[in-house]
């Protein structure tokens, strides 16, 4: 039997309605992309971290894409990544693979460049 984990992307428009409003369209949208692309750029770092079983400063980058999800409403990939950095703090590698796991679906969902995000908002 397979197992295929569904999770329920949280995430606040917010944020984003924010920018648009205080930038505009254009400025926004630039913003906006930059910032995403950023995310998907430390996720992808965070990735190869810990493929190479390279754990040294994970909790620092970890912490950043925290912050980076909040400020862009990604509330469950700001959730699970605080919640990867309290795996490592108390040094359970189980429930960090568990978690890992986790934060890798989430920010895959969360990511996925064919959705709008202002669409996907559920509160």
């Amino acid at each position: 039997m397979v197992l295929r984990p569904m999770e329920r992307v949280r995430q606040d428009a917010g944020p984003i309605a924010s920018i648009y409003r205080d930038l505009g369209t254009q400025s926004a949208e630039e913003v906006v992309t930059r910032a995403l692309g950023e995310l998907a750029l430390t996720m992808a770092g965070l990735a190869s971290q810990v493929r190479a079983h390279d754990l040294a400063n994970l909790t620092r980058h970890l912490r950043r894409l925290q912050r980076m999800a909040e400020n862009l409403g990604l509330i469950s990939l700001g959730l699970v990544a605080a919640d990867v950095r309290a795996c490592l703090a108390v040094g359970d590698s189980t429930a960090f693979a568990a978690v890992w796991a986790r934060l890798l679906r989430i920010a895959e969902r969360s990511l996925a460049p064919d959705k709008d995000l202002l669409d996907r908002s559920l509160i």
